[in-house]
């Protein structure tokens, strides 16, 4: 197969897995906000940087060097399988003892035995990585989607039923580990790789000084990513929290999908013609080109949409949320861009380069956020709307410079799709405000219209004005 149909498939399946997957998490996420508290999201949200940094460590980076590793072997699988499962177990040890601590960090008792039942994620994870990470390597995004969707709705429907029996905060700690686990079982079943009693210290030190780097990366990704969440829980409530969860987390929804779903195949696809800056470049326009086009159409309406769509789904008590969730979703539009900047970084071998930019980038970000504080959540907001189209020139300009694509013709291809979403943004506006004190149209009426009329000018205005990613989306997509 060529690496064009290839390509396609796997974007065709990691689509089909990513809106499968947040699809079913979506209408899930509105069921069981309609049942339980914003204070008990919050209390979830409150582990998000210790599961996620657990999470990484486990792996420690190795299995995306599996990935770019052209012949990995048996040996190499093995290592890496053993040394994510002993790593594992440290890593929930360490979290266990902590759990008082992080407790009394946010002054909520809760949090002990909640960490401590919910770090055995960390366990499961460790038993499937290898497994994904050879389904990545060979772009059989098909099978990762018959393991994702299954696995989703049934611990989705796991928390459903705990919560409406009074469970609580404990109907989404034990949805995300039967979701977990049955991830596990699944890929163990789909695939046929297991795990010889080998580990080769040639082969771990090979893998390791690839991914420490990258772990490195990912670490400070990660705590910088959290630090609002870690600054909310630390200084308000744990409603405030929630508001501001449950606000990022639906804005993060086409933004993960294109981002994750892309991401997942470019990477993979970088690496087998990283070797042709001229290919490369090509390539990477097209994807940046079209993931712009549709994702910042896309967070622009929703932004318009914004306080009739939360009101419908989850209900006035988490009104609180709209404006976050507006600022969040201007602040979404770049964010794709960032990953596919730092796949070229990795596919290049340059992970030095990219962990210097993360540490970078980070020790700005963190002075920003220090200086916006007395500002209260919405100085933190809006810084993290400035600091987005900062790190966005950042990578491009280190990335463009390896493939002769520099950040100001990247911003030149993006920003006519960036100002066609904003006008038609502006436009629906009027056109809402227009229909709700003409017409009086219910939450749904006006969720309903105002995207039909969004798109179809949208859509219109992109054809008349020939944009690239409308032409490359007939000739990849429907095939015209």
């Amino acid at each position: 197969m060529s690496l064009r149909k290839k390509t396609l498939s796997g974007l065709v399946w990691t689509f089909s897995q990513q809106f499968g997957v947040q699809l079913i998490s979506f209408f899930i996420t509105i069921i069981l906000a309609r049942i339980l508290a914003p204070a008990e999201f919050g209390i979830i949200a409150m582990l998000s940087v210790f599961i996620a940094v657990g999470s990484l460590l486990v792996d420690g980076g190795l299995s995306s060097s599996l990935i770019r590793t052209g012949m990995a072997n048996q040996k190499d699988y093995s290592t890496v399988f053993f040394f994510n499962l002993g790593g594992s177990l440290i890593i929930y040890a360490i979290v266990y003892l902590s759990a008082p601590y992080i407790a009394s960090f946010y002054k909520q008792d809760i949090l002990t035995p909640v960490i401590r039942v919910y770090s055995i994620v960390f366990i499961l994870n460790a038993f499937y990585e290898i497994q994904n990470a050879r389904l990545v390597k060979v772009m059989n995004f098909k099978t990762q989607a018959l393991i994702q969707v299954p696995s989703v709705l049934a611990g989705g429907l796991l928390g459903i039923v705990m919560a409406l029996n009074g469970f609580g905060v404990w109907s989404l700690v034990w949805m995300n580990i039967f979701q977990s686990f049955l991830t596990t079982i699944f890929h163990w079943i789909y695939s046929k790789w297991r795990p010889s009693l080998i580990f080769d210290k040639a082969s771990f030190k090979k893998h390791f000084n690839f991914g420490y780097k990258m772990t490195l990366s990912g670490l400070i990704d990660i705590i910088y990513k959290n630090i609002y969440v870690l600054i909310i829980g630390k200084n308000y409530s744990a409603a405030q929290l929630g508001f501001y969860s449950r606000a990022d987390s639906i804005s993060q929804l086409p933004t993960n999908n294109i981002s994750v779903a892309i991401s997942s195949v470019t990477y993979p696809m970088f690496a087998s013609i990283s070797e042709d800056n001229f290919r490369l470049k090509m390539v990477y326009k097209k994807l940046m080109q079209q993931v712009i086009f549709w994702n910042a159409s896309i967070l622009m309406l929703l932004v318009v949409i914004a306080e009739p769509l939360f009101r419908f789904l989850i209900t006035d008590k988490w009104l609180p949320a709209v404006p976050y969730f507006q600022i969040l979703c201007l602040a979404g539009i770049f964010y794709p861009l960032h990953a596919y900047n730092l796949n070229i970084l990795k596919v290049k071998g340059r992970s030095d380069l990219f962990l210097k930019l993360e540490v970078y980038k980070k020790v700005l970000s963190v002075i920003g956020i220090l200086l916006v504080i007395p500002y209260g959540i919405y100085g933190l907001l809006y810084f993290q709307l400035f600091f987005n189209l900062i790190a966005f020139y950042i990578n491009s300009t280190y990335s463009g410079k390896l493939i002769n694509y520099p950040a100001k013709e990247q911003l030149a291809d993006i920003t006519p799709a960036i100002i066609l979403s904003a006008f038609t943004a502006l436009i629906c506006f009027f056109l809402d405000v227009f229909l709700l004190r003409t017409f009086q149209l219910s939450d749904l009426g006006r969720i309903m219209i105002e995207p039909i009329f969004f798109f179809s000018f949208y859509l219109a205005f992109g054809q008349l004005l020939q944009f690239n990613a409308m032409y490359d989306f007939k000739q990849l997509v429907l095939k015209r």
